[in-house]
């Protein structure tokens, strides 16, 4: 028997708040778990700066991993095995794949991605690719293999079924996070028949099809991701965290370009801040890591990275008003960063405007730049139909982007009486707080 097809002595499980138990016979998955890669995971949030806002958002990369192998392991071992379009050869990618798909998120992950201009989605292939412990247990399934995973992950890989089932509007990655979030921010907004949907997936060429019996299930799922976003992941307060999470990034960067001295060197950002940063020094950042520096930070000479870092601690965050990028508007907030650096507050760190979109579902239109893969239903008499020819529901917000702008500012510098106070007025009057 090959390493590919070894399996455990006695079956491992791992408790697990949303599926219960996450299954492991497959000695490649139980040996992928145990590698340094994959366990720096468990030091990188899930969702950010969200703690910040609902205090049970803790849980790391590694259980939402988990969850999404998890989720795959029931759909190729209990929901495909057996059926004639899906090749039983593919079930250890499909593992694999599911099990490593976040491996390259950084701390922090989306803002720190913009910050230094990164993808974590490559960060994920040169660690798949790379002199890594992954790599070593990926290799001894076959020299080839690694590739295969990254491929499936990159979304390049030539069967796309097995692509499909962690990368399309209906995929195990959804399915797990969606589950996963609401359940650690207290939410309700991101249940859905999972079981359901399990029941009704069916293996179809290149892509997961859905029976048409199961409908309700899959407009359940589609309304409960819209919720999600717009109540928990754009949530207005999360964002501002993340605002003063990248302009602290920013200033330290700008310091270090300008030959600050820092009280002590921040010799982990060296490499990012110069734009040359190396898979080893990337694998050594974490939240922790981030953390520590930000802590440090609160005591340094620079005033603006101080005070960054002494909000983002101690959660004092900056306010935020509704903004619409109109010719209005965006006259009103040029008269703003005059006042605020007439003020003696510098805009560049203390007024930002930030956007959020969210396009809930959509299908493949022929001429756009991103193809999106449509969430197909099966009809009794083999006929497939796409998702919104049959829902009204989902016809009702396909193709409708939604997009909210906030303009966020330090109140509390507004209102402390210092400094000139009558032009704190006037900044105070233009953002409707007096």
């Amino acid at each position: 028997m090959g390493y590919s097809e070894e399996k455990m002595y006695e079956e491992k499980v791992f408790k697990d708040p949303v599926h219960r138990y996450i299954h492991i016979k497959d000695k490649v998955i139980w040996d992928l778990i145990g590698t340094k890669e994959f366990q720096r995971l468990r030091r990188i949030r899930q969702l950010g700066t969200t703690f910040l806002v609902f205090h049970g958002a803790e849980h790391s990369r590694l259980n939402h991993s988990l969850g999404v192998y998890e989720i795959v392991r029931r759909i190729v071992d209990d929901v495909f095995d057996g059926r004639p379009e899906w090749d039983k050869e593919e079930r250890l990618l499909s593992l694999c794949a599911a099990l490593l798909h976040d491996l390259g998120h950084g701390p922090f992950s989306h803002s720190f991605e913009k910050v230094f201009d990164l993808d974590h989605e490559q960060f994920t292939q040169q660690i798949i690719l790379g002199d890594t412990e992954i790599h070593e247990v990926l290799v001894k399934v076959d020299p080839g293999f690694p590739k295969k995973v990254a491929d499936v992950i990159a979304k390049t890989y030539k069967n796309k079924l097995v692509v499909s089932l962690i990368s399309s509007q209906i995929d195990a990655d959804r399915m797990d996070y969606l589950q996963r979030d609401a359940y650690f921010t207290g939410v309700s907004y991101g249940h859905f028949d999972m079981e359901r949907i399990l029941r009704v997936m069916r293996p179809k060429e290149d892509q997961v099809v859905i029976k048409h019996s199961g409908m309700h299930a899959v407009e359940d799922y589609i309304m409960s991701r819209y919720q999600m976003y717009w109540q928990v992941y754009f949530h207005p307060v999360s964002r501002s965290a993340e605002v003063i999470l990248t302009k602290i990034l920013h200033r330290a960067k700008h310091l270090s370009e300008k030959s600050y001295a820092f009280k002590l060197a921040p010799i982990h950002f060296y490499s990012l801040f110069e734009g040359k940063i190396t898979l080893e020094d990337y694998l050594k950042l974490d939240e922790s890591v981030m953390l520590y520096y930000f802590q440090l930070w609160q005591e340094e000479s620079d005033p603006i990275l101080r005070d960054l870092c002494i909000r983002f601690v101690n959660r004092k965050l900056f306010k935020y008003v509704e903004f619409h990028p109109s010719n209005e508007q965006m006259s009103k907030l040029l008269e703003l960063n005059r006042l605020f650096q007439k003020a003696g507050i510098d805009p560049e760190y203390y007024l930002v405007v930030d956007s959020s979109s969210d396009l809930p579902y959509d299908f493949y239109r022929p001429g756009e730049e991103e193809e999106r893969l449509p969430i197909h239903l099966m009809k009794n008499n083999g006929e497939i139909r796409e998702l919104s020819r049959e829902s009204e529901i989902v016809d009702s917000i396909s193709g409708k982007r939604r997009t909210d702008h906030k303009l966020y500012f330090p109140a509390d510098i507004l209102e402390d009486g210092t400094g000139n106070r009558k032009i704190k007025k006037q900044i105070r009057q233009l953002l409707d707080l007096d």
